[in-house]
């Protein structure tokens, strides 16, 4: 199997919807980029950082979450430490069943300081960023309608830029982490683009759907179906009870990004079959 062209076959179907333009932004990514992220995850076996959580009215939305976890389920069966840092409202939801590290929400002015002390303390061997909201050019962060939300943001960014490990973010509007790296391309979207930028950016139609391009050669590679044991409508019940909400309707109900769970469910199953694993 050329792993090349897996890659390429998996980043299509990441953003055959083009809801929000991803598929124009993924044009100029150098393409192979699923494989070269799972390749940085590839036998890791110390900590992981999984930064996660895109504030939405007083809570978090599905996206971004239910990639984590699901990530975060995958890494400890092979043999890795993740770690879930996001705001500490969530950490505090999640800290029961994961590792998390909580980051205050609004406090831009010590979040340098903050994200040195932790990247000391953790000593991550990869991060990466799922749908968090990144700092545009204004040193603010913003929603896809413009609405300024850095009152109700916790700073991710400078894990990354102060980060000495490889770095991952996987975003589906332009406004998240990891985006900087495309940031002339942006300008054509109606958005308030983020300029942090890192070594490797996926972009799909729902941010969550992008891990599972990740899991795709983590599975080949470990032998294991981690894919198989992948259910977003079970990680999407988990979280409505700790109060998330949809990213897009702003209600708390079973949907990414205003799609059903069964969206997700079809997709997972379209990259097993491109990866050999069926039933």
């Amino acid at each position: 199997m050329n792993e090349f062209l897996l890659s390429k076959q998996i980043e299509d179907l990441l953003v055959a919807r083009n809801l929000r333009g991803m598929k124009h932004i993924q044009k100029v990514l150098n393409a192979g980029y699923c494989l070269r992220a799972a390749q940085m995850l590839h036998k890791v076996k110390g900590n992981v950082l999984i930064g996660t959580g895109f504030p939405v009215v007083d809570t978090f939305e599905t996206d971004g979450p239910v990639g984590a976890l699901i990530l975060y389920k995958a890494l400890e069966i092979l043999g890795a430490t993740p770690i879930l840092v996001c705001c500490t409202t969530m950490a505090e939801r999640l800290s029961a069943d994961y590792r998390v590290y909580g980051l205050d929400q609004g406090e831009l002015a010590s979040a340098e300081h903050v994200s040195h002390q932790a990247l000391l303390t953790l000593q991550p061997q990869v991060i990466i960023s799922i749908e968090r909201p990144g700092l545009a050019e204004n040193g603010c962060y913003h929603n896809m309608l413009g609405e300024d939300i850095s009152a109700r943001a916790a700073c991710f960014d400078h894990f990354l830029t102060q980060a000495h490990c490889p770095t991952i973010a996987i975003g589906d509007g332009g406004n998240e982490i990891g985006m900087g790296k495309v940031k002339a391309t942006l300008t054509e979207l109606d958005i308030i683009p983020a300029v942090t930028s890192c070594d490797e950016l996926i972009v799909a139609d729902v941010s969550n759907w992008g891990v599972y391009g990740i899991l795709a050669f983590l599975s080949l590679w470990s032998e294991h179906d981690l894919l198989s044991e992948t259910c977003p409508e079970d990680i999407l019940k988990y979280l409505s009870k700790l109060g998330s909400v949809d990213g897009v309707t702003r209600k708390n109900e079973l949907t990414e990004d205003s799609l059903p769970a069964s969206e997700g469910i079809a997709l997972i199953q379209k990259i097993r079959t491109l990866i050999g694993f069926h039933g």
